[in-house]
């Protein structure tokens, strides 16, 4: 795998994976980007223990930034050229005018956070003037977070929101009580934090709420240029989530592997979480990015013009489609 200067992500990457099996030099070369260390993002990681991007002919690298707008900003500079992430860091950008944006497929399309308290909050509403915390603001957990209170009759506005930068950090904030509250989701999540005495406030795979979580993004004028490529990660990808869906013990493995997380009963309160909501055929759910279309809206009025067909490029989904992949992936044997 190659590394080397990559501008922008000289400054921002904050960690940076090079998936360890080797591919020819002929092979085509892919940067992407990973905004979470989470089940729903997982399949560049099974895919490289299985040999996926060999199979295909696929030099891929991936890079972990924990932020969907710095993965935004890598996208639209060049440094990358596919993302897995939440939706609203995209289409806050699209409303700004970067029209080059465009989701190509979807992995997730509702959200499966939780808000897990200290174990003597009883009620949503006893985290009035308490310190809560979350990845960052404009991610997906903010948005839960901004859902899930409102349900309640809570406003953001009544809490202190504490930015943490991820996942693990929410649990680690928790854990030490930088925090009252936090958000979770995923193996790193609740049922860590349950396992050590912390109680769920919000259950949140109960409330369903559509959101476009974990989708596929790239830009358009990228996608226009480099359209077999894409139809090989998609392809991946695909491949990569049948195995999520059909083998667990090996996405336990790579799982505990890239999170360190050994606990069975963790990763199965995870997994049963997630597999849920994940899309076997990649596709995506209108709902889930009207949701955040209407929400950012509420503070950036031109989000408010955007169709949810204005954002979407199928071209590479709907050839995956017409010529029997899915079909032929997902058929019985």
């Amino acid at each position: 795998m190659r590394r080397g200067s990559l501008g922008l992500l000289g400054l921002i990457v904050l960690f940076c994976v090079t998936l360890p099996n080797g591919v020819a030099t002929a092979a085509d070369k892919l940067i992407g980007f990973q905004s979470a260390r989470t089940m729903s993002q997982a399949m560049p990681w099974i895919a490289d223990e299985v040999g996926l991007f060999r199979k295909y002919d696929l030099d891929f690298q991936l890079v972990y930034i924990s932020s969907s707008q710095l993965v935004t900003a890598a996208i639209l500079s060049g440094d990358g050229q596919i993302a897995i992430g939440g939706g609203e860091s995209i289409i806050r950008a699209v409303a700004q005018g970067a029209s080059d944006l465009v989701f190509i497929a979807s992995a997730k399309n509702t959200l499966t956070h939780s808000i897990v308290a200290k174990p003597e909050f009883k009620r949503v509403e006893e985290l009035r003037g308490k310190k809560l915390g979350l990845s960052r603001m404009g991610s997906n957990s903010h948005y839960f977070v901004v859902q899930a209170l409102r349900r309640h009759g809570v406003e953001t506005a009544e809490l202190q929101l504490i930015q943490t930068g991820g996942q693990v950090e929410n649990l680690m904030a928790l854990l030490n009580g930088a925090v009252d509250a936090a958000t979770m989701t995923g193996p790193s999540g609740g049922s860590r934090a349950t396992a050590q005495g912390f109680r769920y406030l919000v259950y949140g795979p109960d409330l369903q709420i559509p959101f476009g979580a974990a989708t596929l993004i790239a830009r358009r004028s990228v996608l226009n240029a480099r359209g077999p490529v894409f139809d090989k990660f998609l392809r991946v990808t695909a491949e990569a989530m049948k195995i999520m869906f059909t083998d667990k013990e090996l996405t336990y493995r790579v799982l505990a592997k890239q999170l360190r997380i050994s606990d069975r009963k963790v990763l199965d309160a995870a997994y049963d979480e997630e597999v849920k909501v994940l899309e076997p055929r990649l596709e995506f759910r209108n709902e889930a990015l009207q949701a955040i279309i209407d929400e950012t809206a509420k503070v950036d009025p031109r989000a408010g013009k955007i169709k949810v067909a204005d954002l979407i490029d199928r071209r590479v989904l709907d050839g995956l489609n017409k010529s029997g992949f899915f079909d032929k992936l997902w058929a019985k044997k």
